[in-house]
């Protein structure tokens, strides 16, 4: 079966890379990713990745706590870049060529974002991860998702969660929620879906981005996604 995109890239959330933990990283968990990064990478499918930071560090909560916005946002990029060495050091283990580019400088760490580089990237097979969210606070990372997928002309936006997909309300906290297998953008910023917020949402209707939301813990869910071709999720175009 043909490959459904030759180009994607992957959102990651810092909670992931916890694991089952509350914070920090889970090197068995982030192994695991990445042999599935490693697999669709390795299948001719150029792969990207914008990773969270919310392992280490919220935002918000920080916020609600008497910290300043500004800083604490930036305390957020910089646990970004904590998760995206850790997932390079991963995928290179498994002997996957990587790049880490950053919204904010650190020339010693990585390479500083730049759009024609990060495509050239992409067309050698490397698998690249993107950090520090858009550099600027007050945007998430969701919102950088959508801006880097858009900048290197991505075929679609994985959102990688713990759930199977896009339900009305929280699947956790309501056994009745109901499940959503496909999401046109004017209702998923409507009704307010709390999978991606309300930037992201926009960004990637405007460049006509299909955002596709499904289980990143269901071992073999990118694959079948990406390579079977299976309908995996739930899909918002």
């Amino acid at each position: 079966m043909p490959i459904r995109y030759k180009r994607i890239l992957l959102k990651l959330s810092g909670e992931i890379l916890a694991g089952d933990e509350r914070s920090g990283l889970n090197y068995p968990v982030i192994n695991d990713i990445c042999r599935e990064i490693a697999e669709i990478a390795q299948a001719g499918i150029e792969t990207a990745m914008v990773v969270g930071g919310g392992n280490f560090i919220r935002g918000a909560r920080a916020v609600e706590q008497g910290m300043d916005r500004v800083q604490a946002d930036q305390m957020g990029m910089l646990a970004t870049v904590i998760n995206a060495l850790a997932l390079q050091n991963a995928l290179e283990q498994l002997g996957m060529p990587t790049r880490v580019q950053t919204a904010i400088e650190m020339r010693s760490v990585a390479e500083p974002f730049i759009t024609r580089r990060a495509v050239r990237h992409l067309e050698k097979g490397r698998v690249l991860i993107f950090a520090a969210g858009t550099g600027s606070p007050y945007f998430s990372t969701d919102t950088a998702a959508a801006l880097r997928a858009s900048e290197i002309k991505s075929e679609c936006l994985l959102k990688a969660t713990k759930v199977d997909g896009i339900y009305d309300k929280d699947p956790v906290k309501f056994p009745d929620a109901r499940f959503m297998p496909e999401v046109g953008f004017d209702d998923a910023i409507g009704l307010h879906l709390k999978v991606m917020d309300g930037a992201a949402f926009s960004l990637c209707m405007e460049n006509k981005m299909p955002i596709i939301v499904f289980n990143v813990q269901k071992k073999g869910n990118l694959a079948r996604l990406l390579i079977a071709g299976e309908r995996i999720g739930s899909i918002v175009s």
